[in-house]
Order: C-alpha cells, then sequence, then structure tokens
C-alpha cells in the first residue's frame, strides 16, 4: 500500500506585503475591512492552492477580528499557513500585520479561513496530510480539530 502524501506546514506558507494607497480606505481614512478581508481570503486561497496543488474554493472564514487599524501608506503584511487537514478540507490561519519602516511588525488581524480542494469539475477532492513539526504547529492542528468541531455545530444549528 503506497504511504499517504503528507506535507509540512512551511511548504505552503506565504508571505504578502501591500502598501495602503488611497483606493484601499474607507470613508474614516482607514483600511477598508472589505478589502483586508479580501485580501485575507487571497492569502489563504493561495496557500491551499500549494498544498493540494490543485483549485480551491473558500468555504468560510471565522475568527476575523479587527484588533487595530491600517493607515495611508502603511506596509500591511499578511502571512498564511496551514493549521489543519481533513479530507478534501484545509484550515489555513492567515495573521495581519502593520509593519513600520523599522521592521516592527504590530499584529491587525487574524483569520481561519477553510478552502476546499477541488478538482477540473469542481468537485472536492482529497489533499496531502499535514505534517505538525513544531509545538506550536501541533497546538494550532489539536484547536483545528475544535474548531472544525465548532464549524459542524454551527453548520447544524443553521448558520
Amino acid at each position: 500500500m503506497e504511504e499517504e502524501k503528507r506535507k509540512k506546514v512551511s511548504d505552503s506558507l506565504i508571505e504578502q506585503v501591500y502598501q495602503i494607497r488611497p483606493e484601499h480606505l474607507n470613508g474614516a481614512g482607514r483600511l477598508f475591512g472589505g478589502r483586508l478581508m479580501e485580501w485575507i481570503d487571497e492569502a489563504a486561497g493561495l496557500v491551499g492552492i500549494r498544498h493540494a496543488q490543485s483549485n480551491v474554493i473558500t468555504a468560510s472564514v471565522d475568527n476575523l477580528k479587527f484588533i487595530r487599524g491600517a493607515y495611508q501608506n502603511d506596509l500591511v503584511v499578511l502571512i498564511g499557513k496551514l493549521t489543519y487537514v481533513g479530507n478534501s478540507s484545509m484550515e489555513v490561519r492567515v495573521d495581519t500585520y502593520v509593519e513600520s519602516l523599522d521592521g516592527i511588525r504590530k499584529p491587525i488581524n487574524r483569520a481561519y479561513v477553510t478552502v476546499v480542494a477541488v478538482d477540473g469539475n469542481g468537485k472536492p477532492m482529497k489533499v496531502p496530510g499535514l505534517i505538525s513539526e513544531s509545538e506550536s504547529e501541533k497546538a494550532e492542528w489539536e484547536a483545528g480539530i475544535k474548531r472544525r468541531e465548532m464549524r459542524r455545530q454551527r453548520k447544524e444549528e443553521g448558520f
């Protein structure tokens, strides 16, 4: 029997950097939350594509918490990494930071996004397993199991 294909968290990790421009701002002069959600969704999708080596669709976004604002000319850094994988679904944690010119990063958001790998016909397909190496990766995996169960519960309740 062929051994299950598995990949490390680091194999699909991504980091994206944006500079906030006037078109990214809301009426209060801060980064528009919808734009940040778009960037988060894009980052999570790229992590999923790297891991599954297929197209992915977004199934859910949860724990989207805005910690502080970001303003024109700020550098915004998004770091996406896998935390948990199921059969065809993958949970991606996306941490967002504002980076000052001296390289100091301050968190502004953390989100967990569930993406599903799909084949050419849009049908869910099996994804490689995940190798959690560090203690923090193992803790995220355990927490991912709990978050998956909470999502299932909410689905049963009609959310």
